[in-house]
């Protein structure tokens, strides 16, 4: 991998790392060789990524907490001093911010203003990127794809929080860090945003997202409930924006530590970036369950509301940033996406409580997806 010598060594910061896509970005780093230190709430689901490839064990350190709580995470971020800092904890389900909208909007947004302001106070290197969705922009259900300078916003309280994240993050960076990276010499705090499309793969059991629903339902010999049949969606794996995700704070880094520093680079890689799929990955909910069907026999039936709460009818995402800026492009198309997540939770399905089957696992989807950016 383009990145692997990067991260080997280095004091990785990890906040959400029990989660479904912080579990597989540990696991990915602790195999490139970094020191990870994991920062988050229990694991949000039973079962859970986290427990099923016994993470807790291979961590520096696992520690438990909110990013709320700004005085303990100004304190491990202070004693952890890492290079690298992934942001991805936050509540991340668009219908339980209906619920819950002022716990969304309170983990969203100031839990990323704890982030950044504990790093511009320990005033020392570091690159931080931070995970958002593609549901920051303003969604006007058109078919041509969001760019990152498109007009952000919100109709859920969920995509709300999360618009509002972007825009503290760019207060941050024009306010504090960018003139720290503009310097020749001294402490840089480097920042960036990721924007991911729909992420499906093995080891994510949420609520109210369709794959762990499919995979649910399945298991109990179910029909699988669809909502929004028609509703058109990015589908990408985990390890393709998390590919990204790496690949860009390796490339700031090399900016940031290069002879002389390079606030050329830095500028072109200091903001938000898009990551998603082909465009023939835009598949409708009744696509993939379809897909998946194929992999994993079954039926579903249509549980379409009309009074049910609003979601996005149509998303889409344009890489063109990524790809010129980063030479990064999605490499496993939607079939071989599908493929892939139904295999790993059939996998775990048999191993049951075997963890070091199901970290192999997941090890060996990460060596698959490597070979495929290589070849």
């Amino acid at each position: 991998m383009p990145f692997r010598q990067v991260y080997s060594g280095k004091s990785v910061l990890v906040t959400g790392h029990t989660g479904f896509k912080g579990s597989w970005l540990s696991q990915w780093l602790i195999a490139m060789g970094a020191r990870v230190v994991g920062y988050s709430l229990d694991p949000p689901t039973q079962p859970s990524h986290f427990e099923l490839i016994g993470l807790s064990k291979r961590l520096d350190r696992d520690i438990r907490a909110d990013v709320r709580d700004y005085g303990r995470l100004a304190q491990v971020i202070s004693e952890a001093k890492p290079d690298f800092v992934f942001h991805l904890a936050a509540q991340p389900l668009v219908r339980l911010s209906y619920q819950e909208p002022r716990e969304t909007i309170d983990t969203n947004v100031m839990g990323t203003v704890n982030v950044l302001e504990a790093l511009r106070k320990a005033n020392r290197d570091a690159v931080a990127l931070m995970i958002t969705t593609d549901k920051v922009y303003e969604n006007r259900e058109w078919l041509h794809a969001y760019r990152e300078v498109d007009p952000l916003g919100g109709y859920d309280p969920y995509s709300a929080s999360k618009a509002g994240a972007e825009l503290v993050i760019s207060a941050y960076q024009r306010s504090f860090f960018s003139k720290l990276v503009d310097a020749p010499k001294g402490p840089a705090i480097a920042v960036a945003s990721t924007r991911a499309g729909n992420v499906i793969g093995g080891g994510d059991w949420a609520v109210d997202r369709i794959v762990p629903d499919c995979i649910r339902h399945l298991e109990q010999k179910q029909k699988i409930p669809v909502r929004n049949k028609t509703s058109t969606r990015p589908w990408q794996h985990v390890l393709e924006p998390l590919g990204g995700y790496l690949l860009l704070g390796a490339e700031i880094r090399r900016a940031l530590h290069g002879e002389p520093r390079d606030p050329g680079r830095l500028a072109e890689l200091c903001g938000p970036f898009n990551f998603g799929p082909a465009l023939s990955s835009n598949r409708t909910v009744l696509e993939l369950v379809v897909e998946v069907l194929k992999h994993w026999p079954g039926d579903w039936e249509d549980r379409s509301n009309p009074n049910s709460h609003h979601e996005a009818g149509m998303l889409n995402l344009t890489t063109d940033k990524a790809f010129h800026v980063l030479g990064w492009r999605p490499r496993w198309d939607f079939e071989r996406t599908v493929r892939e997540t139904v295999t790993w939770y059939a996998g775990a399905l048999k191993a049951q409580t075997d963890v070091a089957a199901v970290a192999s696992m997941t090890m060996g989807q990460i060596r698959a997806y490597e070979a495929s950016v290589v070849s």
